[in-house]
């Protein structure tokens, strides 16, 4: 199971490419965000920022992005062209954010990168997770990324049983996924390329490219038609 199969890095975090290589497992991302960061050599640019924005930390803000007139964005982060962040949204450290993005009203981001066109509008919980080109989250997803016993969390798919060695993980979210509004993804789920989650149910595992994962009560997957 390799990023590769899931996303491709967009041209927008072209710099951010060595630390995310295309051969490795997914989730194997999530521990090279703050070494990412961490290489970004230019001051850390704050101009134009509204008065109820408040930035803590070294956060990097392109100039095109929209900013509301009041969030919390704490640092190190990375804010890319024409992003859009709404009202409330609260981004904690280590978030690294594509061209295009939304940040919605209510919404928290942590250790997390969202490529380009990724939509996540209306209150939603982000955290140790990774969102490909135009995924997108219906009003309320949590990416849960604590097991109840903390323990380390393992990924089942395709027959196999990966040991990640992660504590926190919350999601891998393949390019043009869709999540329905309120769902759960939990610790660990894995959605390929144009899954899709229906709204109002918790998901666990790994849902491949191009299946709907739909509560009857179970999850069953089906294939898309569109």
């Amino acid at each position: 199971m390799k990023a590769s199969a899931f996303f491709s890095l967009p041209p927008s975090l072209a710099r951010f490419a060595p630390f995310f290589r295309p051969d490795v497992a997914p989730w194997e991302w999530l521990p090279q965000i703050a070494p990412a960061l961490a290489s970004i050599t230019e001051p850390a640019g704050t101009t134009l920022v509204p008065p109820g924005v408040r930035v803590e930390g070294k956060v990097w803000i392109h100039p095109t992005a929209q900013l509301p007139a009041y969030a919390t964005i704490q640092g190190p982060a990375w804010i890319g062209a024409n992003a859009d962040i709404r009202p409330g949204a609260f981004i904690r450290p280590n978030t690294i954010v594509g061209a295009g993005c939304v940040l919605g009203n209510a919404c928290e981001f942590k250790n997390c990168l969202l490529m380009d066109g990724v939509q996540v509008p209306h209150f939603s919980y982000v955290g140790d997770s990774i969102l490909g080109n135009g995924a997108h989250f219906g009003a309320g997803v949590i990416c849960s990324n604590l097991r109840l016993d903390q323990q380390p969390i393992v990924v089942r798919a395709e027959g196999a049983v990966y040991e990640t060695g992660l504590r926190k993980f919350g999601a891998i979210v393949g390019d043009r996924a869709e999540v329905g509004c309120n769902a759960v993804l939990n610790p660990g789920t894995v959605l390929g390329r144009r899954a899709l989650v229906t709204p109002a149910i918790p998901v666990s595992g790994y849902i491949p490219a191009e299946t709907i994962a739909h509560g009857r009560p179970a999850i069953h997957l089906i294939p898309r038609r569109d």
